[in-house]
C-alpha cells in the first residue's frame, strides 16, 4: 500500500513510469533519510506531537535501520525510500510523517547525502593537491619543453607542470566551499513548501542535523532543489575540468612523439592486434568521464528552467543525474592518485636539438641584457632560425614569482589551505 493511498490501484502503467529509478536511487539516500527521520521525531517529541513512550520505541528501530542502510543490507520493495521506511516501523510508523511532507523529506536528504560525499570529494582533492605539490619540488629543476598552439614556445619544468595543476584546485576548492555553503540550508519543516501548522520547531532540526543554517521561507525550500544541486554540480564540472586536463596532458606526454613521462607497464593496456602498444587507457577514460560531468550542470538546468515556484514531479529525474556524478568524479581523483605517483619523468628531455628552439626568448633576453633593443633582438633571433644556426648554451635566469627558478610552492600551499580556514 501506499503512503498516499486513496482507496484505487493506479494503473501498473503509471506505477512504472512514476517510480522510475527511484527504488534504485533511493538506496543512496537510505541512511540520510533515516537520519532525518530520527531528528524529526527527536523534534516532535520535545513540542508535543509524539508521546515519549512511542519516541523510546521508535529511535532504536530507526538506529537499527539506519545500521542496516549502511552496511548495504537496506531493501526497498515498496515505491521509495520514505515510505520503505515507515512501513518497517510498523504501526508506530504512522506517526512519524507529521508536519513533513515527501518534498521537504528528499531535499534533506539529498542535502545530507551531497554534504557526505562533498567532504570526501574535498579530503582526496586535498590528498591530490599535496601529491602535485610534492612532485613539482622533486621535479623542479627538470626541464621540459612549453608548448603554445602545440607548438615549442620556451622552457618549462616539471616542477612548474606540476605546482600548475595544485594552484588550479585552489580555485576548484573554493567553488566545492561555496557549493558547501549554498547546500548548508535545512529545508526540514517546509513540508509540500508552503509549510505547516503543526507547531514545528525547524531551528532544532537543524541544529540536530548539523547545519549551518535554515532555509527560512518555505516556499524557497522548496525551490532550491534543483538550485542547490545545480551550484554543487558546478563546483564538480570545475575540478572535473581541471582533472580532465591534467589526464589530457599525460595522454600526449605518454606518447612516443613527445615521451616525457612514462607510465609503469602495469598502469598501461594493450591492444588486440598491435603487440607494441601500452596504452594509457586510465588518463584517457578520466579525460572522458571528466569531460561527461561538465555536461551535468547544464542537464540539470534544462530540467529545471522553466518550472513553477511550486514542487514538479520533474525533481524526481534530477536524482537520475546528480546522484551518480559523486562516483563518477571520485573515481577519476581515485585514479589519478594512484597513478601519477609511479609517473616516470624524461630527465635528459631538453638534450634532444629539437627542443633548442625553446630557447629563442632566452637568446633575446641576453641580448637585451646587453643592450640591443627587443624588437632588433626578436629579428636577430628570428633570423638564425630561419637560417638553421639558432644555439643556445646559457643558463636560465627565470626569477620572478612563479616561474622556473621560483615556483613559489609555500605561497600555493598557503592559498590552498586557506579555502579551508
Amino acid at each position: 500500500m501506499k503512503i498516499w493511498d486513496k482507496g484505487f490501484d493506479n494503473a501498473p502503467q503509471v506505477d512504472a513510469f512514476t517510480v522510475g529509478k527511484d527504488r534504485e536511487l533511493d538506496l543512496l539516500l537510505a541512511p540520510y533519510d533515516i537520519e532525518g527521520t530520527l531528528a524529526h521525531i527527536t523534534m516532535l517529541k520535545e513540542v508535543g506531537l509524539l508521546a515519549a513512550d512511542d519516541f523510546a520505541l521508535l529511535r532504536p528501530a530507526l538506529e537499527a535501520l539506519h545500521q542496516e542502510a549502511l552496511e548495504g543490507k537496506f531493501v526497498i520493495t515498496g515505491e521509495d525510500v520514505h515510505s520503505e521506511v515507515e512501513a518497517r516501523l510498523g504501526p508506530l510508523g504512522k506517526k512519524v510523517h507529521t508536519g513533513r511532507s515527501r518534498n521537504d523529506q528528499v531535499a534533506l536528504d539529498i542535502k545530507l547525502f551531497t554534504r557526505a560525499r562533498l567532504k570526501g570529494t574535498l579530503e582526496k582533492v586535498s590528498q591530490l593537491f599535496n601529491l602535485l605539490l610534492a612532485r613539482a619540488d622533486e621535479l623542479k629543476d627538470v626541464l621540459m619543453p612549453g608548448y603554445t598552439h602545440l607548438q615549442v614556445a620556451m622552457p618549462s619544468s616539471f616542477g612548474l607542470w606540476f605546482s600548475a595543476y595544485a594552484e588550479a584546485l585552489c580555485d576548484d576548492v573554493v567553488f566545492l566551499k561555496a557549493a558547501w555553503e549554498v547546500n548548508d540550508r535545512n529545508p526540514l519543516g517546509s513540508a509540500a513548501g508552503y509549510g505547516s501548522s503543526a507547531p514545528l520547531d525547524r531551528r532544532r532540526t537543524t541544529e540536530l542535523l548539523g547545519f549551518g543554517s535554515l532555509a527560512v521561507n518555505s516556499i524557497y525550500a522548496q525551490m532550491g532543489r534543483g538550485r542547490c544541486e545545480r551550484q554543487v554540480a558546478f563546483a564538480y564540472a570545475s575540478l572535473a575540468e581541471t582533472l580532465g586536463k591534467l589526464a589530457t596532458d599525460c595522454c600526449l606526454y605518454t606518447s612516443q612523439n613527445f615521451g616525457f613521462v612514462k607510465l609503469p607497464d602495469a598502469y598501461t593496456t594493450g591492444s588486440s592486434i598491435m603487440p607494441q602498444k601500452k596504452n594509457p587507457d586510465v588518463f584517457e577514460l578520466v579525460r572522458a568521464h571528466c569531460n561527461r560531468l561538465q555536461g551535468i550542470p547544464n542537464d540539470i538546468r534544462l530540467i529545471t528552467a522553466n518550472l513553477p515556484s511550486g514542487y514538479a514531479r520533474d525533481m524526481q529525474v534530477l536524482k537520475e543525474l546528480y546522484l551518480p556524478l559523486f562516483d563518477e568524479l571520485d573515481s577519476c581523483l581515485d585514479m589519478l592518485l594512484f597513478a601519477l605517483p609511479g609517473m616516470e619523468v624524461n630527465r635528459s628531455l631538453m638534450e634532444n636539438p629539437l627542443y633548442q628552439q625553446a630557447f629563442c626568448v632566452e637568446e633575446v633576453n641576453r641580448l637585451v641584457q646587453e643592450g640591443v633593443p627587443f624588437r632588433d633582438a626578436y629579428r636577430e633571433v628570428g633570423k638564425a632560425v630561419a637560417e638553421g644556426t639558432f644555439h643556445y648554451e646559457g643558463e636560465l635566469h627565470h626569477t620572478h614569482v612563479g616561474s622556473i627558478n621560483n615556483l613559489c610552492l609555500d605561497e600555493i600551499r598557503a592559498r590552498f589551505e586557506a579555502c579551508f580556514s
